[in-house]
Formats: C-alpha cells, structure tokens, sequence
C-alpha cells in the first residue's frame, strides 16, 4: 500500500515537472512571435537615426522620408588602393638594434629607428568607400498622418506607413543574400495616387549616371585606386515609366518594385579584373524575372534558416509601446527595461547575418554601412580587439556559418603575412600586426608605437580553435584550421627570445594595445601566444598528428614569460612592474586572460583573477563604445553580474538622440548603432556576446549556468545558445533561480553542468536531448 503510494506520489511529481518543462519552453516558443522591432514614428533626419538592411556584399542605410526617401548603399568591395605587398624589404635587418635599443631602455630611439626602416610600404593602408545614394521622390505628400518606420528582425525587413490626402502608403526594403539584391517595393491603397522621380547621387569626383528604359546606371571611379563601381536600379510598375534627365519618373501607379544592384572589379586582393557591368547586368536581369513575392520568399527562408534558431526573452518591463529612440532615453533614466537588452541581443544578430555570410568580406569597423569616402579608422579590420569582437556572437548564438568570411580573410593574410614575417622578422610562418584592408595587408602601419603589435594573425588564429570547441568538426580542424594555427606558431617559435634580465621567453619589439608604446614583453602578446601553443598541441593530439611540432611548443610554453601580479595588486600589462593605477585608457589588453581567453579564471588561478579584477576596477568603468562591451565580457567572467549590468546601462546612453546628448564617452544612437563615438559596428557585437555570458559561460571544460545573473535580470528565458564541446541549450529562470534545462548534444560528448552549488555529468548521444529541473535532476 505504501510503495503503491510512493509510486503514485513520484508519477504526480515526474508529471508535474514534466509540465513546467513543457509550459517553459512553449513560452520560449511563444516568444519566437512576438514582435522584435526597431520603431520610429518620423523619418530619420541622419544617418545614425536611418536603419540598416544588408546581405553580406551590399548594405544599405534607409531614411524612410516622405517627400525625399533616401537610400544610401555599399558595396562591400569599394575600397582605394590596388593590389599591393605592405612588406617592406629587408626590414629585419633592424630588427636586432631595435630589440637593443629597448633592452637598454631607450624606447623613442627604438620608436625612431623603426619608423624610418621597420613599418609597412606605403605606411598607411586602404579605406572602405561609400558607394551611393538612390534618391526617391514623392511630389503631393507635404501633409501626412499615422508615420510609421520599422526594422522587423524577424522578417529582416524595412516597412514605412503613412497617410497622404486619403491615401495609405507602403514601402517596403529588404537585402536579399540569395539573389545578391535590394528590393523596395512601394504601393498606394488607392490606384494611380502613386508617383515618384528616382535618382542617384554619389560622393565620388568621378562618377556618371545614365538611363535605359527603365533602367539607371550608377558608375563611379575610386579616387587614387584601381576599383571602379557599376549600381543599377531597375522600376517595373503599373503605371507608366519615363525618362526625364538622369531620372526615372513614375506617375499614375499603385505599385512600383524597385531592384537594385551593385559590382566593382574587384575579384579578389590580387586580381581587379572583374567586369561589373556584365555582373550588375546579369544580376538585375535574374531578380527582375523572379519579381518581389519570390524573392521576398527566398530572403526570409534564408534569413529565418540562421535567425531562428537563437531567441531570448527577459522578463519584466517590456517599453516596446515607445518608439526606439524615446525608449533609449527612457531606459537612461530609469534602466528597468529587461526587453530592449533581448531586441540588443538579437539586433547585433540580425547585424552579423546582414554584414556577414559566406562569399563576402568579414564585417569592417563599420559591418557593411558606411556614408563617407574618409570613414574613421578607413572602416578597416582593425584586429587588436574590434574585428574579434565582431565574431564572439558567431558560434554562441548559433549564427557559425557567420563565422566563414572571417576564415576565408584570415587565410588570405596567411599569405601575405609569410611575407611579412619573413622580411620584417626573418621568420617562418605568417604574422599579422594590427590592421588590414581588402589588400590584405599584414605588416605594421601608422605608427611604431601601437602598429607594430605582432598578435593580430595568432588571435584571428584562435577563432578557427573556438569554432573546433564549440562544433567538434575534425575535418574543419585538419583542413583549415590547424594549418592556419600552426603557421602563426612557428612564427613564434621563431620570433620569441630570452628576456636579458628574467631569462624568460618574451615578444620583442611589440606594444599593448594602444599604450604605453614600443616595448619589450607585454603580457597580451604572452597570454595569445601560449593559447595558440595549447591550442596546437591539443590539435596534434586530435588529429594524431604533426608531434614532432607539437613537442616544440610543449618545449617552450613554460619558459614564456608568465602573467604577474604588481606592486598595486594588479595584474601586470608588462613584464616590468611599471603599471599606473591611474591610467584609464579604453583598452585592457593584459586582460585577454580573462576574456576571451580562459588561463585566468576562479577555478585555477584565483590570485590571477583577483589581480585581473583589480587591474579592471584601476582602469575604470568608462570607455569607447567597444571598451564598455568588453568590460560587459570581464565582469561576466568575474562572475559580478550587477557590474556587467552597471556596464551594460552605460552602453546605452544616448549619443545624439532627439535633444539628448552625451558627450562623456561611448553609448548609442537612435538606430542602436554602438558609438565609439563615432559608430563602430563593434560594440554591437561584444555587448550581446557579454549579455549571453552573464547566462551562461563554457570555456572551462563545463557548462556553467547563470554564472553572473544581474538582480534587474531576474526572468527569463533562452533557447538555441550553444556551449563549446558540441552543445546547444535551452534553459528558464525565475526570481534569479534556474527551473530547467534542456541540453541538445550535437557531438555526443560527456557533459557537465553547474548552477550555483548544483553539478551533474553524464554521458551523451550525438542528436540526443537531456532535461533537468533547476536542481539539475534528470527529467
């Protein structure tokens, strides 16, 4: 009688569990409808207040005005310059003064002589050029009710509504990756009450516009560069087509589809044969025959296969009701907006997707959108931190194929980068300093004392390893990845010498990036550099391969010089204990350990960690848009959530919003681009990687869940993130605690899970699901 009891009580209890788990991840489900927007009610009046669309190789910025709409576009491959090798020949026969000259502390010597003899030929790289505008315009609409403009993300799609003297009009934008495409689509609820002039303008000197039916021809000249550009924007409508100079009029219509295409010569960093005209040609005359239903189609299957697979909701206040710039400012002044952190998350999502696919360039400094022929920094990648940054969303939200255009240019700088190691260090293997362009340069530019920084290519390195972690894909670590890896190794096996004073291994000359100049053992370089050494060797491991390499680095990884704590209780940026506690510079480079490394943690190194932290709190909570993401990253692994929170509501203050204006250092503007300031796409992408680490961390051989939980966080839910080790997750929480799980196990490797003072490990198999309640008891 009591075991039939007992039995009874534990089916209740099983079912009962089994209904939460059921409710949870319905809500989770339900959460994948519900609207996720960017909303404006009035056009944008800059370009920081228009909003992106983009498909990896052409992206656009739309205003969305009702008299003059403007559509300002690129083409990923605008670039000046020509294809170039930046080494310059026989560098390294300097290489050794330098060195000495830094031993023997003459640092500006060492800076002199290795901008005269050492930096890269020409000393500046290449800049991303804006490409054009289409300009529509619509006579009749000086009054107008009920405007409306929104970024759907879900649909990856642009909408503006309003009414005009008793008429409803529609426009509509998306960036089609399929069909290499922009589509508008423009429509009155009423016939023949549609009417507009289409044009196009260009910042460049050299440029020209012609007409052919209904059909305009963009063509543009790079100033001082090989490229040239070729933009066609093709009308078909219900109404008649005219020409009327170098424009296309529209009048008597109900609908009017708009495509529009762009090419340049540019086929890849060594070749500028290509023929945009046959190009932009062919293209606009595929789209044209599939018109905007099918194509609209195959936009969103296509964007939904990457964009759905990821969603968060976090509970609590929801300001959705307001429009996205007033919302900003509100969440200023009263951060208690759980939401707009989720429509974050997703927006540097729906960023990456637009700026990055297979086939096209990485996402630049600015991702793909960029208004001007001299943007900040060239709008290169700049790779000491912010091209890296634009990747940590990639595999931990589910977005890996993203990933791709980073693999495919740092392969490329494999290349030019053995030049650069050979003529500048006289060594085997590739190095990258710290920028490069669509020429993929790889030696040091601008200045020697932050572009002469040799780290740039074994971190990019590290993003092939990361991929490896998190998909367990042994052919993608044999083929690609390790021979990558290993070239960045053995430039070091080469390039590291003993430090006089402490006889360790150290990187000489180098910089921290981007302070304190040209110096000797800066502790950044030795935390990527035995990262790269592990992750080698571990590959060898794996692939049961290449041993003999592996030994070498085995050899050499413990004389490197280690992390040290200072005089201050810091973590030293360099091998001498010279750290300034004032210092508040933007960047943190000696704490890479931390994050996105993993040789500083709470688990083996706590000293480590406590220096780190103390490093941090030093150098402040303020900084560049960029800086406040990576801090979010930092105090996540500090397992300091209310501090990654404080980070967070930093990030969004309002950078020229309405009359809101603030000056102080990094924030947001009115489309929620990341203000450095200016915008750097950056930001938008190391912030929601921080949010999602403050949920849920993996870079220590377990899975750790709400390891940095903030108390304005207390709800909520997410499905789709995925853990290193072949792992994908979905988990809820409530009032700060967990209340299940469900681990999808894509490699079936053992898994272990933590939350609070909770563990589990169990085995698993590949394509199998495993569920826990919040005190991780199997389900």
């Amino acid at each position: 009688m009591i075991y039939s009891l007992l039995r009874k009580s534990s089916r209740i209890r099983e079912f009962g569990m089994l209904l939460i788990v059921l409710t949870l991840f319905s809500c989770s489900d339900q959460s994948a409808n519900k609207p996720l927007r960017l909303w404006y009610d009035e056009p944008a009046d800059k370009w920081t207040e228009a909003l992106p669309i983009g498909n990896g190789r052409m992206g656009a910025m739309i205003y969305g005005g009702v008299q003059t709409d403007q559509v300002q576009f690129n083409e990923e491959t605008l670039w000046t310059g020509a294809p170039h090798d930046y080494a310059r020949e026989g560098a390294h026969q300097y290489l050794g003064e330098i060195r000495k000259l830094l031993t023997e502390g003459k640092q500006q010597e060492a800076q002199d002589l290795a901008m005269r003899e050492f930096m890269s030929d020409p000393l500046y790289q290449k800049t991303y050029q804006a490409f054009g505008d289409l300009m529509l315009t619509f006579p009749g609409s000086e009054t107008h009710t009920g405007y409306h403009r929104e970024l759907d993300l879900r649909k990856a799609l642009h909408t503006v509504t309003f009414e005009s003297e008793g008429t409803r009009y529609t426009r509509e934008y998306f960036a089609s990756y399929p069909d290499n495409a922009i589509v508008i689509r423009l429509t009155a609820n009423k016939r023949g009450k549609l009417g507009f002039t289409m044009g196009f303008t260009s910042p460049h000197e050299e440029k020209s516009v012609k007409s052919d039916g209904p059909t305009l021809t963009l063509q543009v000249q790079v100033k001082d560069g090989a490229l040239r550009g070729v933009a066609k924007a093709r009308i078909e409508s219900d109404g008649t087509v005219t020409t009327e100079g170098g424009s296309l009029k529209v009048e008597g219509a109900k609908e009017a589809v708009i495509y529009l295409v762009a090419a340049t010569n540019y086929l890849n960093y060594m070749n500028v044969d290509g023929n945009p005209e046959d190009e932009t040609t062919k293209r606009l005359d595929a789209v044209a025959v599939k018109g905007y239903e099918k194509l609209l189609a195959a936009h969103q299957a296509d964007y939904k296969k990457l964009f759905d697979r990821f969603d968060i909701e976090l509970a609590g206040n929801n300001r959705d009701s307001l429009p996205t710039n007033r919302r900003i400012i509100a969440f200023n002044e009263q951060p208690d907006d759980p939401g707009l952190l989720s429509l974050y998350v997703q927006y540097g999502r729906y960023l990456l997707v637009s700026s990055s696919r297979t086939g096209s360039q990485p996402a630049n400094l600015q991702g793909i959108w960029n208004d001007q022929l001299r943007p900040a920094w060239d709008s290169k990648w700049t790779v000491n931190i912010n091209t890296e940054m634009n990747y940590w969303p990639a595999e931990l939200t589910n977005l890996s194929e993203c990933h791709e255009p980073l693999f495919s240019m740092v392969t490329d700088c494999f290349e030019t980068g053995s030049a650069t190691a050979r003529e500048h260090y006289d060594a085997p293997g590739w190095v990258l300093h710290h920028n490069t362009d669509i020429w993929r340069g790889t030696a040091p530019i601008n200045h020697s004392d932050h572009g002469i920084w040799v780290t740039g290519g074994a971190w990019l390195s590290l993003h092939f390893w990361e991929r490896y972690l998190f998909t367990l894909d042994k052919s993608f670590l044999a083929h690609r990845a390790y021979p990558v890896m290993k070239g960045a190794a053995e430039f070091f096996t080469h390039f590291l010498v003993p430090d006089p004073e402490t006889g360790y291994l150290i990187s000489t000359p180098s910089n921290s990036p981007e302070t304190g100049g040209l110096v000797a053992g800066p502790t950044m370089d030795h935390q990527i550099i035995r990262a790269l050494f592990r992750a080698c060797i571990e590959a060898s491991e794996i692939l049961d391969s290449d041993h003999g390499f592996a030994s070498v680095l085995k050899e050499m990884l413990p004389r490197i010089a280690p992390n040290q704590i200072g005089q201050h209780g810091q973590l030293q940026e360099w091998v001498r204990d010279i750290d300034d506690p004032n210092n508040k510079h933007r960047h943190v480079s000696h704490l890479w350990g931390v994050h996105p490394g993993n040789e500083i943690n709470w688990d083996e190194t706590p000293d480590l960690m406590e220096a780190a932290r103390q490093s941090l709190i030093f150098r402040g909570d303020e900084g560049t848009g960029w800086s406040l993401a990576w801090k979010i990253n930092f105090w996540a692994r500090f397992h300091d959530g209310n501090h990654a929170y404080q980070m967070v509501k930093m990030l969004f203050r309002p950078v020229e919003i309405d009359q809101v204006e603030y000056h102080g250092g990094g924030g947001s503007y009115a489309n929620l681009f990341d203000a450095h300031p200016p915008f750097q796409i950056d930001g938008n992408f190391g912030a929601p990687a921080g949010i999602i680490e403050m949920l849920v961390q993996s870079h220590l051989g377990y899975i750790h869940l709400l390891p940095a939980l903030p108390d304005a966080l207390p709800g909520g839910n997410i499905r789709g993130v995925c853990a290193r080790s072949g792992f994908e997750l979905g988990f809820a929480w409530s009032e700060g605690k967990l209340q299940q799980v469900e681990v999808l196990s894509k490699a079936g490797q053992p898994c272990k899970l933590v939350v609070g003072d909770q563990k589990v490990e169990f085995d698993t198999t590949a394509g199998e699901t495993y569920r826990f309640d919040g005190n991780l008891t199997r389900l």
